[in-house]
């Protein structure tokens, strides 16, 4: 089986295991605390976390590849959250998503032993995340996980 396939399986089990109210309410939560973190319109953009053998790969992309506006806010945000990453400061993810964020803890610990580094997209930007340390690929793949069903209507589900 696949890692996306695994990945997606492990998704599909958190949604079945949460009823769909608390579901939505915390994903109406996270949607207003990525408001008030993130600068791009969260309705006209998407995010993508995408497990790889070394760890994760997040991809923030506008839905209307036309969009520059958003665009450029993506890639803004983006190459400040590398900065903050490799220092080990995952304080916007934790303002988003909470204090107990799967992964989050071993993530801000271990830092120097994650590579963080941008890349633009044509319609936007992404992290890709690399380590050697198989306990830090887990964080990574647990973090990813989390975020994608955090963000709901606004992250790619695939």
């Amino acid at each position: 089986m696949s890692i996306t396939r695994i990945a997606s399986a492990a998704i599909s089990v958190l949604l079945v295991s949460c009823s769909g109210d608390d579901t939505e309410s915390r994903q109406d939560a996270v949607a207003d605390a990525g408001a008030a973190v993130m600068p791009f319109d969260l309705d006209a953009t998407t995010h993508r976390f995408e497990p790889t053998d070394d760890g994760l790969v997040e991809t923030v992309y506008a839905d209307d590849p036309d969009d520059s506006a958003n665009i450029r806010l993506i890639r803004d945000h983006l190459v400040e959250e590398e900065q903050k990453f490799e220092r080990g400061n995952y304080g916007d993810p934790e303002t988003i998503h909470g204090d107990e964020m799967p992964g989050l803890a071993e993530l801000e610990a271990a830092a120097a032993d994650v590579d963080v580094t941008f890349e633009e997209t044509p319609d936007g930007a992404r992290l890709v995340f690399r380590t050697d340390d198989p306990a830090l690929v887990d964080a990574l793949r647990r973090w990813g996980e989390a975020q994608t069903v955090d963000h709901g209507e606004h992250a790619d589900q695939s």
